[in-house]
């Protein structure tokens, strides 16, 4: 295991908004975890052929009684050689109290049905888990947005375009169009090879077939556009929290025309650093009529 990183502090401070961050970060995460069990999960997660590489957990006073062994916990981990950092999350109470009225939402440890009595509870019970914290964010006056936008700060060793995963696929569109992607570009306007007998029976991963649909002026004319507006859009997309973007370029049947431009837009999207995966839903199924 890479890390693991303890997500703590007051309720109605930004836990939830936190943990859907590093699940976003490709963290594994887990909600209201009792910390008696951090020690099973680091042994879970190095176990020989774990997957699991960084590991995002919330630890709060929900646990009750089973919250007191946090701190031996964590010191326990860390002299055993734990990468562990603790992220401590709060707010001022009146904003608090503010967030639970609007929420409706009574705090959890508000026994008496008084929020403020609730808070003033959690904040003594927390003191000594604060005072270890690597990290403390007061979301007083940060919109969720702008605490994603700490913890990717925070804790994203990489360049942060390395937290953005791109799918660039094709398809045709008499199959219908994908229903799971960002952005859609119908690339039908572009001439098709499939009405040059000697490619239509190639796809556009073919090098006759590529070369047929890139040198093409209509096609040298729209990749002068396409191109600089995905540089220019997907930052922004990171910017708001996305981590991962769907491109689809779609033509008549998936094979020809489609196929050789998702190429060709996956190839800039990794020339720009992006981790690419792409896909070509339909480049087989004409040839099942040919």
């Amino acid at each position: 295991m890479n890390e693991l990183v303890v997500i703590t502090g007051l309720s109605g401070a930004g836990r939830s908004e936190a943990i859907h961050t590093f699940e976003d970060l490709g963290y594994f995460c887990i909600d209201n975890l009792p910390p008696s069990f951090l020690s099973q999960l680091v042994d879970l997660a190095e176990l020989p052929g774990s997957s699991i590489g960084k590991v995002a957990v919330v630890c709060d006073m929900r646990a009750m009684s089973f919250f007191d062994t946090l701190l031996d916990e964590i010191e326990r981990l860390e002299q055993a050689g734990h990468p562990l950092r603790v992220l401590y999350l709060e707010a001022a109470e009146k904003v608090l109290v503010n967030r639970f009225k609007e929420t409706r939402r009574r705090h959890p440890l508000a026994e008496s049905g008084s929020i403020i009595d609730g808070i003033k509870r959690e904040q003594e019970g927390l003191r000594r888990v604060r005072e270890r914290a690597d990290l403390i964010v007061d979301t007083s006056d940060v919109l969720p947005q702008q605490l994603r936008t700490v913890i990717r700060q925070k804790f994203l060793a990489e360049d942060t375009k390395d937290s953005l995963a791109v799918t660039v696929s094709s398809f045709g569109f008499k199959y219908g169009s994908p229903i799971d992607a960002d952005i859609v570009m119908d690339v039908r306007f572009l001439p098709n090879p499939y009405y040059i007998s000697k490619l239509r029976h190639r796809s556009g991963q073919d090098r006759a077939v590529r070369d047929y649909v890139l040198e093409r002026p209509e096609t040298k004319s729209f990749l002068d556009k396409w191109e600089p507006l995905l540089t220019e859009l997907a930052p922004n997309y990171l910017a708001e929290g996305k981590h991962h973007l769907s491109i689809a370029l779609g033509c008549t049947g998936g094979m020809h025309r489609s196929v050789a431009l998702a190429e060709e837009t996956a190839k800039h999207l990794r020339g720009l650093g992006y981790h690419v995966a792409i896909r070509h839903r339909d480049i087989s199924k004409d040839q099942e009529w040919l």
